[in-house]
C-alpha cells in the first residue's frame, strides 16, 4: 500500500478511462466516457485535477491545453484498493472474500473451469 490517498468513486470511473486513453485532455476524457454516463465537462476536469493533486496523474501543458497521462498502472491501483478493502471488510483474510465473491454472485461456467486450474496451479506451487 502506498501514502497516495484513496479515489473516490468518480476519480476512479476518470482515471479508467484515461489508462485506456494513454494520455488525454480534459476535453477527450470526457468525450471517451462510457454510453449513458452524463459528467459535466467542469467535473471531469476537477476529478483530472485531484487525480493529479493525490499522485495518480501527471499533467503538462501543449500549447495552451492541458494534457494528462497516469503515473501509476491500472494494476497497482486495483492491488491497493483491494487490499486496502480486504483489510477493512476481513482483517486482510483474502478467503471470506473468495467466498462472497463466489457465493453471492453469478459464476459461469468457463470462470468456474478457470477457477479450478488456477487452484490447481497454486496447489502445484505449495508442494
Amino acid at each position: 500500500m502506498t501514502d497516495r490517498p484513496a479515489l473516490s468513486k468518480g476519480e476512479m470511473e476518470v482515471a479508467r478511462v484515461l489508462w485506456e486513453l494513454g494520455s488525454a485532455t480534459v476535453r477527450q476524457v470526457h468525450e471517451a466516457l462510457p454510453a449513458g454516463r452524463e459528467m459535466e465537462f467542469a467535473v471531469v476536469q476537477t476529478y483530472l485535477r485531484r487525480l493529479e493533486a493525490k499522485g495518480y496523474v501527471h499533467g503538462h501543458l501543449e500549447g495552451r491545453t492541458r494534457v494528462y497521462r497516469s503515473k501509476v498502472k491500472a494494476k497497482t491501483v486495483i492491488r491497493d484498493t483491494i487490499d486496502d478493502m480486504l483489510e477493512r471488510l476481513f482483517a486482510g483474510e483474502t478467503l471470506p472474500l473468495v467466498r462472497h465473491l463466489i457465493e453471492d454472485r453469478p459464476i459461469s461456467d468457463d470462470d468456474l473451469a478457470e477457477l479450478r486450474t488456477l487452484l490447481d496451479r497454486l496447489e502445484k506451487k505449495g508442494k
